[in-house]
C-alpha cells in the first residue's frame, strides 16, 4: 500500500485561500483570527487530516511540551497501572497528555529510559524509582523539568514525592494481630532493600517491640532478588522449627506466593495480612493493607502541573494513608497445634 505524505500547513493555507501566516495563527492564537477565517482554515485542516506539530513549536520556543512522562516498573503489577491511570485522568482534566515508559523494575532500565523521554523534552517526569540514585536528573530538574517521584522518594535529588504511610499501615497491622494473641508474627518480602519496604520492615518490627518483641529476625525472610519464587522463601519459613502462627508479606506478589504455599499444605490456621489490595483478595477472604492507588497518581499529577507553573518552589512530599481491610485471613486466632 501506498503511504501518503502529510500535508504541510502550506498545502492548509492553498486549499483555505489564506497565507501560512494565518493558518499557524489559527493554531497558536485562535482569538486574533476572524471566525469565519478560523471555520475555514480548521475545515481545511480537516479534509487534509493535517496535524500541527506542537512538539516542533514548543522546541522552537525553547520550552517543553504539554506532554508528562511516567516511568514505571514491569506492566504485570496491577499496582503501576492504576497509578498510572490515576495520572491520566488527572493530566486530560488538565489538557495534557500521558506517555509511560517501564524500566522492568531494573535499575539500569531506569537511567536509559528516562534520557528517552527527557529528550522529547517533556514538560514534567513522573516516577517510580528503581536505582538507588537519581542525581542524574539533577541537571534536567536545574534546567525547569519538574520530578515528582510516587511511592518512593528520590535519593540524591531534591524532587517532590507522594508515598504511602507505609510503616504505620504494616504497624497497625503488626499489632491487631499482636492483640490477637500472636506472638510468632513472620514477614516476608521482596524485593527488601526499596524504600516502601524499609518502612514496613520498620513497622512490622516497632510494633513487636512494643510488646517486647526483639528477636523478630528469625521470622523475617527478606530477599532482592525477583528471581527467586516467592514461594520459596514462604516455605522456608512454615518448615522452620518456630514457625510463625501469622504472617505479613510486603506486596501483592508475596501475598499470592504465600495464598499459594497455604493452599498446597492445606493451611487454614496461620494469620494472613498482605500489603496491597488486589482484584480477587475480596473473592479468597484476605485480609490486607489498603489504599488509593489512583489517587496515588492523582496527587502526582497535580503537583506536576503546579511545579510546571512554579518550579522553584519548595518540594514536598505527600504520605497518603493506609487502612485496613478485613476480609478472614487476618482475623484468625493463634493456631491451638503449636504453642503461642
Amino acid at each position: 500500500m501506498a503511504v501518503q505524505q502529510r500535508a504541510t500547513l502550506e498545502d492548509v493555507a492553498r486549499l483555505a485561500g489564506v497565507s501560512s501566516k494565518t493558518v499557524s495563527r489559527v493554531f497558536t492564537h485562535r482569538d486574533l483570527v476572524a471566525p469565519e477565517t478560523v471555520e475555514r482554515v480548521l475545515t481545511a485542516a480537516k479534509r487534509l487530516r493535517f496535524r500541527p506539530n506542537t512538539l516542533a513549536r514548543s522546541l522552537r520556543r525553547g520550552g517543553g511540551t504539554n506532554t508528562i512522562g511516567f516511568i514505571m516498573g514491569e506492566l504485570g503489577n496491577p499496582f503501576y497501572y492504576k497509578v498510572a491511570a490515576g495520572i491520566e485522568k488527572e493530566l486530560a482534566a488538565s489538557g495534557y497528555a500521558l506517555v509511560v515508559a517501564t524500566t522492568d523494575d531494573t535499575p539500569e532500565g531506569e537511567e536509559r529510559v528516562a534520557d528517552a523521554l527527557l529528550a522529547q523534552r517533556i514538560g514534567a517526569l513522573l516516577l517510580i524509582p528503581v536505582a538507588d540514585d537519581q542525581s542524574y536528573l539533577e541537571g534536567e530538574r536545574q534546567l525547569g523539568t519538574p520530578v515528582i517521584t510516587i511511592d518512593r522518594p528520590a535519593r540524591n535529588l531534591v524532587a517532590d514525592a507522594v508515598v504511602l504511610e507505609n510503616h504505620r499501615g504494616v504497624f497497625d497491622a503488626t499489632t491487631r494481630l499482636l492483640a490477637a494473641g500472636h506472638r510468632r508474627i513472620g514477614y516476608v518480602c521482596n524485593p527488601a532493600s526499596v524504600y516502601t519496604q524499609s518502612e514496613r520492615l520498620r513497622g512490622y518490627r516497632d510494633a513487636l517491640a512494643a510488646y517486647g518483641i526483639t528477636d523478630s529476625h528469625r521470622w523475617e525472610r527478606l530477599l532482592d532478588d525477583l528471581s527467586t519464587p516467592a514461594d520459596h522463601l514462604v516455605t522456608d519459613l512454615m518448615d522452620s522449627d518456630d514457625a510463625p502462627t501469622a504472617l505479613i508479606t510486603g506486596n501483592n506478589r508475596v501475598t499470592v506466593a504465600a495464598l499459594r504455599v497455604m493452599r498446597d499444605r492445606g493451611d487454614d490456621r496461620t494469620a494472613l495480612i498482605g500489603f496491597d489490595d488486589f482484584d480477587t483478595a475480596d473473592v479468597l477472604g484476605v485480609t490486607v493493607i489498603s489504599y488509593d492507588p489512583l489517587e496515588l497518581g492523582r496527587r502526582a499529577a497535580r503537583i506536576a502541573i503546579e511545579r510546571m507553573g512554579d518550579p522553584a518552589g519548595f518540594t514536598q512530599q505527600v504520605a497518603l494513608d493506609t487502612w485496613i481491610v478485613e476480609r478472614g485471613t487476618g482475623e484468625r486466632a493463634p493456631s491451638e497445634r503449636t504453642p503461642a
